[in-house]
């Protein structure tokens, strides 16, 4: 069946590990002239370079399905949204500085990251999306109106990152979601915020099948994404639980595994 929309994660997906979509991912997808929607963990300011680079019009999916917005020149519309309670965000932030205070621990409103400092996790996710974080007081930050859609937690240490992970769903917030990204990263979204949410939202939208629709992923977060779809594409750097799960196995993000699996699998 004709393929008529492409999903696709963004780090260790359609990014290389330096961060950046490559020339010929670009030309590839933009020649097939399928819509193509970025499905991510990212905020959509993180996003916004590689929207500019695809030319997207389509909506797109940032905080693990927590924000569906179309971005233009200059504005951003929120299509639909599921932000963390207020209450989750402060009680989460507040127990990972008492038990974990070496872990990196930021978080996001629709258009800015914030933390109390600029320590090593914050500056190696600055190195990846060129962004700039606003260090705050955390108690003076709650005190405004914002919405807030995720909480970043970032450790190089893997037995720390284990004892974290236990440890937050040991909180038992029925409330949240949350979900190992890479090896370095753990993050908290809504219980609401799914993948597979956000697709859904642009298949009833576009009136797709199920089998007009294709994803490539990588992590575990993208679990709910690929069972999503008829085409399910696995990158060749993610991890062997995660190959069980795709139709086909493309080659890796920094070979332009994206750009491979379109010409051999959709378009082939």
């Amino acid at each position: 069946m004709l393929i008529r929309h492409i999903f696709s994660d963004m780090d260790g997906t359609l990014l290389s590990s330096s961060g950046h979509v490559s020339n010929y991912n670009v030309a590839t997808i933009k020649d097939s002239q399928i819509p193509f929607t970025l499905v991510s963990a990212r905020a959509p300011m993180e996003m916004a370079e590689t929207i500019d680079k695809l030319n997207l019009k389509d909506p797109q999916i940032a905080f693990n399905g927590g924000l569906i917005f179309k971005k233009s020149a200059d504005n951003l519309q929120v299509l639909r949204d599921d932000p963390l309670a207020l209450e989750d965000i402060k009680f989460i932030i507040q127990q990972v500085k008492i038990n974990f205070p070496s872990v990196s621990c930021s978080c996001y409103d629709v258009s800015h990251w914030y933390s109390d400092k600029n320590d090593a996790g914050i500056k190696y996710e600055a190195s990846l999306t060129n962004q700039k974080i606003q260090v705050i007081d955390y108690d003076s930050l709650f005190n405004q109106d914002k919405k807030f859609y995720k909480i970043m937690l970032i450790t190089f240490d893997n037995k720390e990152m284990e004892s974290l992970n236990t440890f937050l769903l040991n909180l038992k917030i029925t409330s949240i979601s949350i979900k190992r990204s890479g090896k370095e990263y753990l993050e908290i979204t809504s219980k609401k915020a799914q993948k597979s949410k956000g697709i859904k939202y642009i298949q009833d939208l576009e009136r797709l099948l199920r089998d007009e629709m294709a994803a490539f992923g990588d992590g575990h977060n993208d679990l709910p994404m690929l069972k999503s779809v008829g085409t399910p594409i696995v990158m060749d750097n993610a991890l062997a639980e995660i190959k069980q799960h795709g139709k086909f196995i493309t080659k890796t993000n920094d070979a332009d595994g994206v750009a491979y699996g379109i010409k051999n699998y959709l378009k082939g």
